[in-house]
This record gives C-alpha cells, structure tokens and sequence, in this order.
C-alpha cells in the first residue's frame, strides 16, 4: 500500500540546510513548499513552480508575511503536513561587542519568525489531526559559549519553546522535534550569513580576533553534510514517534552528551544546599507533576 506524498513547508530554503533539506524530499517524492526572501535563489535550488514544487517569498523577520505564505501553500497542495523552521543566522560577537539593536534583529528573525510561521501553520495541522514540525536549534541551543551570547539565548528561546509546544499539540496528533546541529559545511560562517561584534571594545580584542580566526578556520571546513542532515529529516519524518531532541553530527552529539554529564555534576555537587531550600510542609512525591511551577 502506497502512501500519499507529503507536503513539506521550508523557510530559509535557498541555500544551506534549508536547501539540502529541500532536494532530499524532493527525492523521497514528496512535495515541497520552499520560502525565502529572494524567489529566483529558491528557484536555483528546487527549480521552477511544478506539480511538486511551489517557491514563495518569505522574510520571516517581517511577521506580515507568514500567513500569506502559508495562505498559498495551503492553496496550492490543500495541506501542510511537515514543517520546517530553518531560517536564521548567527550573529557571533562577545556580549558587549553587540548593542540592543543587534539582540532584536536576533530575536526576530531566530525566535519570533520562527514563531509567527509556526502560528500560521498550526490551525490546519490543528484541523488535520497531524503534522510534523522540525525546529532548527543548534548545538548552541543546548550549550553556549564565548562569542554566543545573541545566538545562543536565540537558539535557547527555540528551545523552550519548542519544548512547551510539542506537549501543547501531542493532543491534535502533531509532534515537535528540536533539531541541534553540531557544524555542517554551509556558509553560516561566511560573510554574508554570520555577524560579528559591531562596537570594538579594546579589553576583548585579543579574544575577539582569536574567536573571528577560528570561526572562519571552521568555515567550509566543517565535519557535517547538510545532505544527510535532509536525509535524516525525511527518515525522522516517517518515524512513528519523533524524538524530542535529535542532535546531528558527531560533533552534536559530543556536545549534548558532555552538557549532560556536566549538567549531573553540577547538581550532585550542590544537592545539600538546593534541597535545603524546602520549606516545612507534608511533599508527597506521587503529587508532583513533572512540569515546572
């Protein structure tokens, strides 16, 4: 018994892992919805409008433009039954090398685009009873580090958020999936897509230089390939139960499995004091809830 294709919806799909993405279910058969601010670069990648593909222009910082996007795939294939939020970039400075104006271009195409494409997608999974929906972290959405204080509090936003949604729509049949890809040979570290500090500061110089250096050693030079990561999304796709969290590459997965154990040691070390917090009052384990309060 065959099944019907599926329809996918890509944002950030003219270049990088949104295009690999793109081609990968393009060649398991199913069909694609891909958007992005510039239609020609997404035509590049998918080719032009066919039975299976549509291109749409979508700037997910500008929050006017989701629900016409989602509007015309909906028109076009009747459903959407894969999302993925991919758009965004790095913007790769030392905390005080970057101004407020730098955070919320952060937030808004990383966190808040990706949250407005989402709201526009949901009402028809919602009416389906299903849907898949792959959220683009990062490894540092799980684990930050020097020069990633913009990018990694955006990826980390991703995360909670994604989090609370996936328990939110188990209900309706929809599952959420947090990918945290380790490096991958794209051109998130080229200058047309990665930002750097914009106010030079002297006390970090040294440290600014050395962390720009290594980042562009990495670029074009990383272990991943966006190919298989596509692969691997189409194969997540037609899982019966997605994971929650899947990290892709060696490095992904090195980096998760480290914040665990870190995580564990840092709570065995100072387990007296934290329950020593507790007020006098008759706990009953088999009344908590799990979630937080």
């Amino acid at each position: 018994m065959t099944t019907a294709p599926k329809t996918w919806f890509i944002t950030g799909a003219a270049r990088g892992l949104g295009a690999a993405i793109a081609r990968a279910v393009l060649d398991a058969g199913d069909n694609v919805v891909v958007a992005g601010r510039n239609r020609d670069a997404l035509i590049k990648v998918v080719g032009p409008d066919s039975d299976r593909v549509l291109s749409v222009a979508l700037d997910v910082a500008d929050l006017t433009q989701a629900q016409p996007a989602v509007d015309a795939a909906l028109a076009r294939f009747g459903r959407i039954d894969v999302l993925v939020n991919n758009a965004g970039y790095g913007h790769l400075g030392l905390f005080e090398e970057t101004t407020a104006a730098d955070a919320q271009a952060q937030y808004d195409t990383n966190v808040f685009g990706l949250m407005s494409v989402t709201r526009a997608v949901l009402p028809s999974m919602r009416a389906n009873r299903s849907g898949r929906i792959f959220n683009l972290s990062s490894i540092g959405g799980i684990a930050g580090g020097e020069s990633g204080a913009l990018y990694c509090a955006s990826k980390f936003a991703v995360e909670g958020f994604s989090e609370s949604l996936a328990q939110e729509v188990a209900r309706f049949g929809i599952q959420v999936t947090i990918v945290e890809p380790g490096f991958f040979r794209t051109d998130f570290l080229e200058p047309t897509s990665v930002k750097h500090g914009t106010v030079p500061i002297a006390d970090y110089a040294e440290a600014a230089e050395a962390l720009k250096t290594f980042y562009d050693g990495r670029s074009r030079n990383q272990a991943g390939d966006p190919a298989k990561l596509g692969q691997a999304l189409v194969t997540l796709a037609d899982a019966p139960q997605q994971p929650v969290r899947w990290a892709a590459g060696t490095d992904g997965f090195n980096i998760v499995q480290a914040k665990i154990a870190s995580l564990q040691a840092e709570l065995d070390a100072w387990k007296a004091l934290t329950l020593s917090t507790d007020g006098d009052f008759d706990f009953r384990p088999e009344n908590a809830t799990g979630a937080w309060a």
